[in-house]
């Protein structure tokens, strides 16, 4: 394609040390869906179907609790810096990037979904429609947000009966600096029990740039190269008591002097 690099590289799944090179890319607008009242001004296909012959359009979700940074991980993204100012998603937000893997076009489309339930109750049946990928973010200083994160997986299961769809979890705002309330090891513990990599960075910190650009970039490797990383089915998930019962146990052994995460390989 011309006009397009190659920009083959090497996206470690498992965690957050990745190989960068030069991506090409085009930031596109912010577009808003609040409450069913509003539409983006362009609205691009699922994955299945490409938008032309070149271009394949792919549907990346963000969720997690209010406040936990999901809109500042989007914009650092797309737009290449971090907002100063930001409001509460209302409803769904959805921000675009253009970039070329392989010498093909991809655009990714983020949709930032608010964390409130009074926002989100009205749209959360059209977010999950035709989902590629889901980010599950939660705020390293809050263990409420990681506490909640059953929640979400539960909410994502049962809207989108998908097999082998990827998932990563990201614990964001690490420019906090001892603040910290939820510890590396009990993320990573977490992560491993539902076959997800664990990234920890952050939005705002200039340093982890690099950081969050792996988060996306390894979901779109991931998809371009149509291997989606293994997930338990819908059949196999555990019922939210088990998802709370592993925030527990995690959270125990490390009160304990704890083991070290376990190895998925999934």
């Amino acid at each position: 394609m011309a006009g397009c690099e190659n920009t083959n590289k090497h996206y470690n799944n498992n965690n957050s040390s990745c190989h960068h090179h030069h991506v090409r890319d085009t930031h596109g607008q912010t577009h808003k869906m609040s409450g069913g009242t509003s539409k983006p001004r362009t609205f691009a296909p699922s994955s299945s179907r490409l938008t032309d012959r070149k271009q394949k359009t792919f549907k990346i979700i963000v969720i997690g609790d209010s406040s936990v940074g999901k809109t500042c991980l989007t914009f650092r993204f797309c737009g290449g810096h971090f907002p100063e100012r930001t409001e509460a998603t209302i409803g769904v937000d959805f921000r675009e990037r253009k970039i070329c893997i392989d010498r093909e076009e991809v655009m990714l489309q983020l949709w930032d979904t608010a964390g409130q339930e009074r926002f989100r109750r009205s749209m959360v049946q059209h977010y999950y429609r035709n989902v590629d990928a889901v980010v599950f973010v939660y705020d390293v200083t809050r263990m409420q947000s990681f506490e909640s994160l059953p929640l979400w997986i539960d909410e994502c299961y049962r809207h989108m009966m998908i097999d082998n769809v990827p998932r990563i979890l990201v614990g964001n705002k690490c420019d906090c600096k001892g603040e910290f309330a939820v510890p590396t090891n009990v993320a990573q513990r977490f992560a491993d029990l539902h076959c997800m990599p664990l990234f920890e960075t952050s939005a705002k910190n200039d340093n982890d740039c690099d950081h969050v650009e792996s988060i996306f970039m390894t979901l779109a490797h991931k998809l371009k190269a149509s291997k989606p990383m293994m997930t338990p089915s819908p059949q196999q998930f555990p019922s939210q008591d088990l998802h709370r019962a592993d925030i527990l146990s995690v959270s125990r052994e490390t009160s304990n002097g704890g083991a070290e995460a376990s190895s998925c390989y999934c």
